[in-house]
C-alpha cells in the first residue's frame, strides 16, 4: 500500500498521507515516499502547485510512537540518521520551488503540526486542534523549531514549545501559525481556490525565486542580504516571465500564466 496517494488535475498535485488507522504518523518509509514525490514534482513544468493533506480523521499525529521506542534501542548514529531524515523532509517543503498548502483536515499534532507549519499556506478546519505536544512524552520539538522560530518569533514559540498543549485553528490562525481556519465543509474550496490563484495569478518563476530568497534572506546580514536582493532583482529581469509579464502589462493584456 502507498503511504502517500499522488493526483495531478490539470496544474495541481495532491499529496494524502496514507495511513489513516495510524492518524498519519510520520515513520521513515512515509517520509521517504514523500520526499521522493516533493523531488519529482519540483521538476514537472506543468505541476503549479502542490496541496499536502492527510487521509481520515486527521492531518498528521506526528512521530510514529511505535518507532520512536523501537529507535530508544538503536545506535546514536542510527537516532541522527532518522532524524536528518526529517530534517531533510522539512527543508525541502520549506524550500520547495513550487507553492505548497497543506490542507489541514483534522489534528496536526507535533511533528504533524511541524509539517503543516513548513508549507507556504496552510488552512485548516475549524474543527482541528494543532500543538506540540513533546515536552509532554518528554521529547523535544526540535526540527521544526528552525523554522517555527522564523515565522512565529519567541515569546509564540515559547508558548506554544514549552506548555505543549493543543489549541483550536482559530487560535492557531491568531498566533500566525497557520494561514486561516474555515468551516470544514468549506476547506476544500478555499483551498482550491487558493491553488487556482497561484496557478493563473501568479508567475512559476517569480514565485520559485520568491520564495528562495524568503529561506535565505532571515539569515543574513544587512550588507549581504542588500548584496543578495540585488542580484536576485538582477536575474528576475532575465527570466522569460518578467519579460512576458512587463510586455503583457504594457500592452494591456494577460501575460502566458493567466491565458493557460
Amino acid at each position: 500500500m502507498s503511504l502517500v496517494l499522488l493526483e495531478k488535475h490539470a496544474s495541481i498535485a495532491r499529496l494524502t498521507l496514507n495511513r489513516p488507522d495510524k492518524r498519519n504518523a510520520l515513520n521513515a518509509a512515509l517520509v521517504e515516499e514523500l520526499k521522493h514525490h516533493l523531488t519529482t514534482l519540483a521538476q514537472e513544468e506543468n505541476i503549479r502547485v502542490i496541496i499536502l493533506t492527510g487521509a481520515g480523521k486527521a492531518f498528521s499525529a506526528g512521530a510514529d510512537l511505535a518507532t520512536l521506542q523501537k529507535l530508544q534501542q538503536a545506535s546514536a548514529e542510527e537516532n541522527l540518521h532518522d532524524s536528518q531524515h526529517l530534517a531533510e523532509l522539512f527543508y525541502q517543503i520549506y524550500t520547495h520551488p513550487k507553492p505548497i498548502i497543506a490542507q489541514i483536515n483534522g489534528h496536526a499534532i507535533a511533528g504533524g503540526c511541524g509539517l503543516a507549519s513548513v508549507c507556504d499556506f496552510s488552512i485548516a478546519a475549524s474543527t482541528a486542534k494543532l500543538g506540540f505536544s513533546e515536552v509532554r512524552i518528554g521529547f523535544v520539538p526540535a526540527i521544526v523549531m528552525v523554522f517555527v522560530l522564523r515565522k512565529l518569533g519567541d515569546t509564540v514559540a515559547r508558548e506554544l514549545f514549552l506548555r505543549g498543549h493543543l489549541i483550536s485553528a482559530e487560535e492557531a490562525a491568531q498566533y500566525k501559525l497557520i494561514t486561516r481556519c474555515v468551516p470544514p465543509e468549506s476547506l476544500e474550496k478555499e483551498v482550491l481556490q487558493l491553488a487556482q490563484e497561484l496557478t493563473y495569478q501568479t508567475s512559476a518563476s517569480a514565485v520559485s525565486l520568491t520564495k528562495r530568497m524568503l529561506a535565505n534572506v532571515p539569515g543574513m546580514g544587512l550588507q549581504e542580504a542588500l548584496a543578495y536582493a540585488t542580484q536576485m532583482n538582477a536575474l528576475a529581469r532575465s527570466t522569460a516571465d518578467c519579460k512576458a509579464g512587463i510586455r503583457a502589462f504594457l500592452e494591456k493584456s494577460d501575460p502566458p500564466w493567466r491565458a493557460r
